[in-house]
C-alpha cells in the first residue's frame, strides 16, 4: 500500500478553500448542539459529530462516495430526537478527517469503522450507510456483527459491478453540479439526481475540485457472504436507481435474508436519501425502534 493510493487534497491551498466552505456550509446546517470528536485510527484521524440524546445506542451515519455528514443535514434532527445520532466524516472522503494509510478493502474500512467507533466509546451502533457507505455499513455487519445492533442500507453499493451507465451518471452529474444555477437545477430532473437542486452542498461540491479520492471499489457481496448477515437489516432502494436493478437485488436480498426488511422507494433513484428526507427518516426510525432490544426502546416519532 502507497501513497498514491491515499485519498488528498492536491495543495495546502485547495484543502484550505474545502474547509472554509465546508466549515461556513456545516454552521449554516447542522444542529448547533452538538461535541465534535476528532478519532485518531490506524488510517488517519477520523472526524465525528454527536448530537441528540446522551443516552442509548447511537445510529452512526455514514454518507456515499464523496460525501461527509453534511450528506445527512436533512436527517440529523429528525434522528436524534430520541437517541444519540452520530455523523462521520470517513478517512478517505472530502471532510474533515485526513487520511494517511491506504484501504486494501473491506476488511480494511470495517477495521478503520471499529477503531472509530471504540475511539468514540461506542460497543454497539445502529448503522445506516448510503451507497459507499452503505458497503462499509455491510461489511462491518459482517466482520464485527457484536458491535452492530442494526443496519439501515440505503441503495447501498456492492450488489453488482459498477457499471459504464452508473460512472456516466456520476460524471455528468458532476458537470452540471459546476453549471449555472438554472441550468444546474433544470438537470436535476433528467439525471434523477435531487442533490444538484442542494444550493448548499453544491457550493461544497464545487470546493472539491482540489480532492484526489483514492478508494477501493466495492466488489459484489457474494451469496455466501450475504447469507453471513445476522444482525437485523433495512435495505432501501430506489426504483430508479443508476447503480443497479432495484427489482433483482431486491428479489436476491429477500431470497438470501429472509429477515431482512427490504424495500422498492417507488420513483426515487440512487439519490433516495435526498429525494425523500422525511420519509427515510422516518422509516428508518420505525425500523430501528422496533428492532431495539428491551435495554434500548425508545419512543416513536409522529409523522410531520
Amino acid at each position: 500500500m502507497t501513497a498514491d493510493r491515499i485519498s488528498a487534497f492536491t495543495s495546502d491551498r485547495a484543502r484550505a478553500r474545502f474547509l472554509t466552505a465546508y466549515t461556513r456550509t456545516f454552521t449554516r446546517l447542522w444542529p448547533a448542539d452538538h461535541a465534535v470528536h476528532d478519532v485518531p485510527t490506524s488510517y488517519g484521524v477520523t472526524r465525528a459529530y454527536r448530537t441528540g440524546q446522551p443516552d442509548g445506542v447511537p445510529m452512526v451515519l455514514l454518507p456515499g462516495a464523496g460525501g461527509n455528514s453534511l450528506m445527512w443535514h436533512h436527517h440529523v434532527t429528525r434522528l436524534s430526537q430520541d437517541r444519540p445520532v452520530i455523523a462521520v466524516d470517513p478517512c478517505g472522503e472530502p471532510g474533515a478527517s485526513t487520511q494517511n494509510r491506504a484501504f486494501g478493502g473491506g476488511a480494511d474500512l470495517s477495521h478503520w469503522l471499529g477503531e472509530t467507533l471504540a475511539g468514540l466509546g461506542v460497543p454497539r451502533a445502529h448503522l445506516v450507510g448510503c451507497s459507499y457507505g452503505g458497503w462499509i455499513a455491510l461489511r462491518h455487519a459482517i466482520h464485527a456483527p457484536g458491535q452492530v445492533a442494526t443496519v439501515s442500507l440505503l441503495d447501498p453499493a456492492g450488489f453488482g459491478r459498477v457499471t459504464a451507465r452508473f460512472l456516466a451518471w456520476v460524471i455528468v452529474s458532476g458537470l452540471a453540479g459546476l453549471a449555472p444555477r438554472p441550468l444546474r437545477r433544470h438537470a436535476a430532473g433528467w439525471l434523477h439526481n435531487t442533490t444538484l437542486l442542494d444550493d448548499d452542498l453544491m457550493r461544497l461540491v464545487i470546493a472539491t475540485a482540489g480532492f484526489r479520492r483514492r478508494l477501493p471499489t466495492p466488489p459484489p457481496v457474494t451469496d455466501d457472504v450475504l447469507r453471513t448477515v445476522t444482525v437485523p437489516a433495512l435495505v432501501l432502494l430506489g426504483e430508479r436507481s443508476q447503480l443497479y436493478d432495484a427489482g433483482q437485488v431486491a428479489a436476491r436480498v429477500r431470497r438470501l435474508l429472509p429477515d431482512a426488511q427490504v424495500e422498492v422507494v417507488a420513483d426515487a433513484a440512487h439519490d433516495l436519501p435526498m429525494y425523500l428526507p422525511a420519509s427515510i427518516s422516518q422509516r428508518i426510525l420505525d425500523f430501528v425502534n422496533g428492532s431495539s432490544s428491551a435495554d434500548d426502546q425508545v419512543v416513536g416519532i409522529d409523522d410531520p
